[in-house]
């Protein structure tokens, strides 16, 4: 009984927090990861069952050098996708999409390749993929994109690898794999939302990936709360003004309410 009775005063304490700072915040910035979707039914691959754990993730230079490797890249993505495909928003993505939609935020920064944000109702210009989107795909050599159910049929169907039909060049997914440049737009625009934020809310990213996890520190030495909802702790958190380890989507949607 004194267990829950601690629980239920440590969730209070964090949702009136957290509630206090988004109400007093002017310009909110969101920063997103893994532990959103984990909610939906997408697993983490950095967790101990991920499947970065059981199988070495395939570099960016081995996708362009191998056609093996492009093989395999392919193939991961179809099975990874029974998964992926299936998942929908939860109410965590709904309450980041209220914060945006209310324009108490601008815009979602996120990590997630998943397209949940999108599809809880934020419009797709102010959602910032720093690691691209792997609904769709996109040539290499000319940025021509195509569609998922095309290449499936003809890569499970014919086991033809996709090439692009305006250039010739490699057709991947456009997501940004390991040992590939970040996108610089979209790094661009995460960086100018911390520069003019006053809160900074990381909700569900371990903060281990670079350089995306530095992004929530430019906003802390500009001068903005950092508050970082995450059930692990962060290599950050020493550096936060509000660590909440609650689940993400019990307690957001609770924290706007109270607003």
């Amino acid at each position: 009984m004194a267990y829950m009775q601690e629980t239920t005063t440590n969730f209070r304490k964090s949702l009136d927090e957290l509630s206090a700072l988004l109400n007093s915040s002017q310009r909110l910035a969101i920063f997103t990861g893994a532990g959103i979707s984990t909610e939906s039914g997408i697993p983490d691959f950095r967790s101990p069952d991920g499947i970065w754990t059981t199988m070495a993730p395939i570099q960016f230079q081995d996708f362009l050098d191998s056609e093996e490797m492009r093989r395999e890249s392919w193939r991961r993505k179809f099975e990874v996708d029974k998964t992926i495909r299936r998942a929908k928003p939860n109410n965590g993505h709904y309450a980041v999409s209220e914060l945006v939609n209310s324009k108490k935020a601008t815009a979602v920064i996120t990590q997630n390749i998943d397209n949940l944000h999108q599809e809880s109702g934020i419009n797709p210009e102010q959602v910032i993929e720093l690691h691209g989107n792997g609904t769709y795909a996109k040539c290499l050599n000319c940025g021509a994109r195509e569609e998922l159910i095309v290449i499936k049929q003809t890569f499970l169907g014919r086991d033809e690898l996709p090439v692009c039909e305006f250039c010739g060049g490699h057709i991947k997914t456009a997501t940004i794999s390991f040992g590939q440049s970040m996108p610089e737009q979209p790094v661009r625009r995460a960086h100018d939302e911390a520069l003019t934020c006053d809160l900074f809310l990381v909700i569900g990213s371990s903060l281990v990936v670079y350089p995306a996890a530095d992004i929530p520190m430019i906003a802390k030495k500009n001068g903005a709360k950092l508050v970082i909802l995450n059930r692990e702790s962060t290599p950050l958190d020493n550096y936060a003004d509000l660590v909440i380890s609650e689940e993400i989507g019990e307690i957001l949607p609770l924290s706007i309410k109270n607003n």
